[in-house]
């Protein structure tokens, strides 16, 4: 039976970092009183996660009845922008998230499994049979649609917060510039 870190609702469920753009690490954390739990995730977890979240509670706005209203912005006074809750410490680094509806309670429900290499499959391994281990713990956070809406706006936030995008080529520029190749290798610096 896993260790199932649950928040039906959490105080707070938000994405942060911790490091300096070009080297951040990306958080989920979640926290209800004194409790606080972070998961780590990578910056393309943090973009498909917040993606699926804005598309369910679209699609939940423009089907289900519901006497919960949807909004299709985040509410102003649910807008978080201070920084993660001390002390950062990873419970574990995400793998699998899931992601659904629940219409009895009307809340959207994030699960994230720890990474595991059992999880990773090879593409000559793609008819085989395999059974994925049960995890030793698992992050369930129920969120109402407008603190889900104000997760999403977060999350894209945190994500634009990174290094700034080389006007030619697209890639990020780091502090001490990179080297582009629509510039045919010469090193390009932030203008």
């Amino acid at each position: 039976m896993p260790l199932v870190h649950s928040f039906d609702p959490p105080e707070r469920f938000v994405t942060g970092t911790v490091g300096a753009p070009g080297s951040r690490t990306f958080f989920l954390q979640a926290r209800s009183g004194a409790r606080i739990v972070s998961v780590a995730v990578e910056k393309q977890q943090v973009a498909a996660l917040a993606e699926r979240v804005d598309e369910l509670l679209d699609e939940v706005m423009a089907s289900e009845p519901s006497s919960t209203v949807v909004p299709a912005v985040a509410p102003f006074d649910l807008v978080d922008s201070e920084p993660l809750d001390q002390p950062i410490e990873e419970e574990f680094r995400a793998g699998t998230m899931t992601l659904s509806w629940d219409p009895r309670d009307e809340r959207v429900v994030i699960e994230v499994f720890p990474f595991s290499e059992a999880a990773v499959v090879a593409p000559d391994q793609l008819e085989e049979s395999i059974v994925e281990p049960e995890p030793e713990e698992v992050l369930l956070v129920r969120l109402s649609p407008g603190y889900a809406r104000a997760f999403v706006q977060r999350s894209g936030q945190v994500l634009e917060a990174g290094r700034p995008a080389c006007p030619f080529c697209g890639n990020p520029i780091d502090v001490d510039g990179h080297l582009c190749v629509r510039a045919n290798g010469f090193k390009r610096r932030d203008p």
